[in-house]
């Protein structure tokens, strides 16, 4: 899907944007509402005893009963409801279930509606403004999307001309509430949302955080579409003054580790974790981390920090996924958190925060964090710090050595010298 929107922003011709729907959840041990997100912490239950290698192939059988993304909030289906808030897609678009009748009808619809764009000559950077672009960070913090949105969403408006910052997200996360009870940061599946009024029903709900003149691939305003659209709160969609939680899901923070910003999913933070001080364990590599996680080395009240995994160390910039998921398996999420210069899995909850930029490969802050240094984590002041001195961290900067690159030849060696730090959307920059 991010491709797909970067393409059609890039190409500019008409286009309609057809997402291809969540899977059903699937009934492991009786619930009816499980996701695989729930699945992926099963090894770290199983080291810890909480669970049988036999439930565990049980619940690997039953969690992912259709076709379709993962049943729960993650990179994917934030993706494919990002496309029916910039207006790239059509109403329902975005939460259909993958298995639906409603979807065959809005494929067919998009069939139409892109016939319809082409007579009218109405061409996505018409629609991929700067002020769809915050609508966009407006429903990303609403609905506690992943923090690999934060990525995308940049690349796709660097790719139409439009300046977007991680200033734009850390003031939108300040302004819009987090009004969707979906997992991994909260209880329910994505078809759950569908059955509340999807998209529209929560874009109704932030109505007053939108720009509402944006068009859409309908032809209308977004203001328009919703005149009709309801919102009535319940266990899965929130309202504005009661929300699952008063900021956006995701947060941005700053401070001497990660001068020009870092994300969290705050959605899927543990509020004991909301203010973290632990030590540091260091790993320049999630393999190093994986090992030291699995094998119990981990002690309550460390700081993991896994670096040289961002888009010019990695060279990519790769999911920290298994960590996290042995982390929150093994019961440690709220006492131990982790921080890196990779991303996640949009599955990742917990203190877990990403694309700590600059990144190591550059000589960031965090390549020059050494074992058992302080780190101080306030993700409600948005701040994240190594609690050393200016004079030692410049000591440290000094003796630093850039590291051998992982790929000297190909494209991924091309990739590696053109790519920009997270913080601008990893973009490749032509020197």
């Amino acid at each position: 899907i991010p491709g797909m929107l970067m393409a059609a922003a890039r190409l500019d011709i008409p286009a309609v944007i057809v997402p291809g729907g969540p899977m059903l959840p699937g009934n492991v041990g009786g619930n009816p509402l499980f996701c695989s997100s729930e699945l992926r912490e099963y090894p770290g239950r199983l080291e810890m005893g909480t669970v049988t290698a036999e439930e565990m192939k049980e619940a690997e059988k039953a969690a992912l009963p259709t076709v379709g993304s993962c049943a729960h909030l993650g990179t994917a289906n934030s993706m494919c409801m990002l496309t029916e808030v910039l207006g790239m897609a059509l109403p329902g678009a975005g939460t259909a279930p993958a298995v639906s009748n409603k979807r065959k009808r809005i494929a067919k619809a998009s069939g139409r509606c892109v016939m319809e764009l082409l007579k009218e000559g109405l061409t996505p950077r018409k629609i991929l403004t700067r002020e769809a672009m915050l609508n966009g960070i407006a429903g990303a913090m609403a609905t506690g999307s992943s923090t690999n949105l934060v990525l995308h969403l940049m690349a796709i408006a660097h790719e139409a001309g439009v300046e977007l910052t991680l200033e734009d997200f850390d003031r939108i996360s300040r302004q819009v509430p987090f009004v969707c009870n979906l997992q991994p940061s909260g209880d329910y599946p994505i078809v759950s949302l569908d059955a509340s009024g999807g998209i529209p029903a929560v874009l109704k709900t932030i109505e007053t955080r939108l720009h509402k003149d944006v068009l859409t691939i309908t032809g209308r305003t977004l203001g328009t579409l919703l005149e009709s659209i309801q919102a009535r709160p319940d266990q899965v969609l929130k309202s504005m003054d009661k929300p699952q939680k008063p900021e956006g899901g995701i947060a941005v923070l700053k401070g001497n580790l990660a001068p020009s910003g870092a994300v969290v999913k705050q959605s899927g933070v543990k509020p004991a974790m909301y203010h973290f001080r632990g030590k540091a364990r260091v790993f320049d590599s999630m393999e190093e981390a994986d090992a030291a996680v699995s094998g119990g080395g981990i002690e309550k009240g460390t700081v993991i920090v896994i670096r040289y995994e961002g888009p010019k160390g990695g060279p990519g910039m790769r999911e920290m996924l298994n960590p996290t998921s042995a982390i929150a398996g093994m019961g440690l999420g709220s006492s131990v958190a982790l921080i890196t210069d990779g991303r996640f899995s949009g599955a990742s909850r917990g203190a877990s925060i990403g694309h700590t930029s600059p990144e190591a490969a550059v000589g960031g802050p965090i390549a020059l964090v050494e074992e058992g240094d302080i780190i101080s984590i306030d993700i409600d002041n948005h701040q994240m710090n190594v609690l050393v001195s200016e004079e030692e961290m410049a000591a440290r900067k000094a003796k630093w050595q850039p590291r051998t690159p992982q790929v000297t030849t190909g494209y991924l060696a091309r990739y590696a010298s053109l790519v920009t730090s997270a913080d601008r959307g990893a973009v490749l920059q032509v020197k």
